[in-house]
């Protein structure tokens, strides 16, 4: 297992270990990382999405590969990997065009080029850099294969209860953002929404297979999100169980949790539904 610290994190106003549906999130074997400036709800449609793209580790570049994504009428036609060596791993670094090329040396927080937003983002999705690890004799290649990344303990995240409540104060095409529930310490440390047996919730319920639960009991078992069962924890990793989400009665795509340290709230995944800023929302899991 692969630990992400502090020094890593810095840069970072959110992540997640499972909110996508590709296999390299499978048992949190990557991390997302939304490098922005301010208030997360205030980017994507109606606001400014961020390119800058922050180098996660520290190493030489060994390799770099463009290569074509799904057709979208949102995206560019291609992606980009960048892999660096950092003495320990292989590091993979996804959705950046590369301003390196191989034998060059990068530190934490050197540019890598510039975030892209190709055919492999959900239309709901913020401009992110995915970040995997791979042995040093790994191919770094394969999309399947990386290891597991934890959180170093040194970490502060902080669960916040959530009753499902809240109103909508950035809305696009595709989702709604509510204003609950609060950060309880906004830049000071990490904090997501938690579940009623602890622990914080990450991944996208339900409309991604599954999601995980960070720093929880550690114990498998039944794990609830305001009132209800929504799957059954397998170590940290959640399949979810045959829910749907509703906000106001309407069913909705499902809700996109994730770790913030800057501004919390919940995001409300709704292509087929339309909420406006100024609307109070109670959202259900049945």
């Amino acid at each position: 297992m692969v630990t992400v610290g502090p020094h890593a994190l810095e840069q970072f106003p959110r992540f997640s270990l499972y909110n996508s549906p590709y296999a390299a999130h499978d048992e949190g074997c990557a991390i997302d990382l939304y490098p922005h400036e301010g208030d997360w709800r205030e980017t994507g449609d109606g606001g400014t999405r961020e390119t800058a793209a922050p180098s996660p580790v520290a190493g030489e570049v060994v390799a770099t590969r463009t290569v074509s994504a799904p057709s979208k009428d949102y995206a560019v036609e291609h992606d980009h990997l960048i892999v660096v060596e950092t003495g320990e791993y292989l590091a993979r670094i996804l959705h950046v065009e590369p301003a390196v090329e191989p034998g060059d040396e990068v530190a934490l927080g050197d540019s890598l080029g510039e975030m892209v937003r190709s055919g492999f983002f959900a239309p709901w999705v913020d401009n992110h850099i995915h970040l995997g690890f791979r042995s040093l004799d790994a191919n770094p290649y394969r999309a399947s294969g990386s290891l597991p990344v934890e959180i170093a303990p040194e970490v502060e995240l902080a669960g916040v209860a959530w009753d499902g409540r809240g109103t909508v104060v950035a809305a696009g095409e595709t989702y709604a953002v509510l204003d609950a529930p609060d950060h309880p310490t906004p830049g000071e440390r990490f904090a997501g929404i938690s579940a009623e047996s602890g622990g914080i919730l990450d991944g996208g319920l339900p409309h991604y297979d599954g999601g995980g639960i960070l720093r929880g009991t550690g114990r498998d078992g039944p794990v609830s999100l305001a009132g209800r069962r929504v799957g059954t924890a397998e170590g940290r990793t959640i399949p979810w169980d045959d829910v749907t989400v509703f906000a106001n009665g309407t069913p909705i795509t499902g809700l996109s949790l994730f770790v913030a340290r800057e501004a919390l709230g919940a995001k409300l995944v709704c292509p087929d539904a339309e909420f406006e800023v100024g609307e109070a929302v109670e959202v259900e899991v049945r």
